[in-house]
């Protein structure tokens, strides 16, 4: 790790010195463009559902809607969750939570969270009646910046036998295994914005570590779905900015120029600066002071992190400090069926 002074120690008094159950209205807000690299389902998986989809206005003065595809919150944040999960496995950091009478090691989707770590201290849990933290990750659904028709294509799929045929070898009943699937096209781009609020700056590189190193999205992600998150802009303020749908809208309208929609596929750069300028222009509506960090500051702190993760025991030092600001009391219960997010 290099000795120079971090980025999030420039900006410390935007960020909290340590964790505080109680709100302080200090936010931090992740830019994302978030690029398809392969073809990718954003459904539920196994559900046999289209593509999500929403009917929404195409740029900032049409008055005839669109079809765009959305990622939905909950399908990028658990992805990043896993991931996080993932290191603190690998560093033991993943506490025992109280499951009737025997202890389990916390896990999702399982009612029994620790309450103790740092996922659940970031993301949220709920405990039945007694302890839960509100997610201090503000997420909302991802919208494509260009029309579902322009993006989406279809795949037919089957399954054969061992004998490379579609019929049964010895019963000689054809395959029910054939259909269709639409998908979303390389180089398809989301833009998305993740609000930190109240966080350190050791949340913070958990929580970029987290976004940066997700490359799966979506259904039959295990083959499918590979996408590259760039963090194309970090703002400091106190309170939310704008949603991810005006600023879909804003960057579309500049894309477009005296076009019906943007040329596909666009260079990252292209869209980037777009992107930029219009969150430059929406920040005029935000009911706060806006701090953006500069392009300089913005790569040196992805040169930080890049530092930090490439460093297992820098890397295992900051995990382990990170831990322990968490108190460490167990969460009570009651019969009310728990979750491990507190977003309600």
């Amino acid at each position: 790790m290099t000795t120079t002074t971090s980025v999030l120690e420039t900006y410390a008094e935007h960020l909290a010195a340590t964790y505080d159950p109680y709100p302080h209205g200090k936010y931090m807000t992740l830019l994302l463009v978030r690029q398809v690299a392969s073809e990718a389902m954003f459904r539920t998986e196994g559900s046999g559902e289209p593509l999500t989809t929403e009917f929404v206005f195409p740029g900032t003065t049409d008055t005839e809607p669109i079809q765009r595809v959305v990622i939905s919150k909950r399908k990028q944040t658990a992805v990043e969750r896993r991931v996080g999960r993932e290191l603190l496995r690998q560093h033991d950091l993943l506490h025992m939570a109280t499951a009737g009478k025997e202890q389990r090691i916390c896990a999702l989707n399982t009612n029994n969270p620790c309450g103790k770590c740092i996922d659940c201290m970031l993301y949220g849990y709920a405990a039945g009646g007694g302890g839960a933290q509100r997610s201090r990750i503000i997420t909302d659904d991802a919208f494509s910046l260009h029309q579902a028709p322009t993006i989406i294509g279809e795949r037919q799929f089957n399954a054969l036998f061992d004998d490379s045929t579609m019929r049964h070898p010895e019963t000689k009943e054809p395959s029910t295994s054939i259909g269709t699937d639409p998908y979303v096209r390389p180089e398809a781009v989301f833009l998305d914005m993740e609000t930190l609020k109240d966080v350190t700056p050791d949340e913070v590189r958990y929580i970029l570590g987290n976004v940066l190193r997700a490359s799966r999205y979506g259904a039959i992600s295990s083959r499918i779905g590979r996408v590259h998150n760039h963090l194309i802009g970090v703002a400091f303020s106190r309170c939310e900015l704008f949603s991810n749908l005006e600023w879909v809208q804003h960057t579309y309208d500049l894309l477009r120029g005296d076009q019906p929609e943007p040329d596909f596929p666009l260079h990252l750069s292209t869209i980037t600066a777009a992107a930029c300028e219009a969150a430059a222009t929406l920040q005029a509506r935000v009911y706060s002071s806006v701090t953006f960090l500069s392009e300089d500051e913005l790569a040196a702190l992805q040169t930080e992190l890049h530092e930090l993760y490439s460093d297992p025991a820098a890397l295992q030092t900051m995990l382990q400090r990170l831990d322990a600001i968490y108190p460490r009391q167990e969460p009570t219960r009651s019969g009310r069926r728990a979750t491990n997010e507190s977003d309600e």
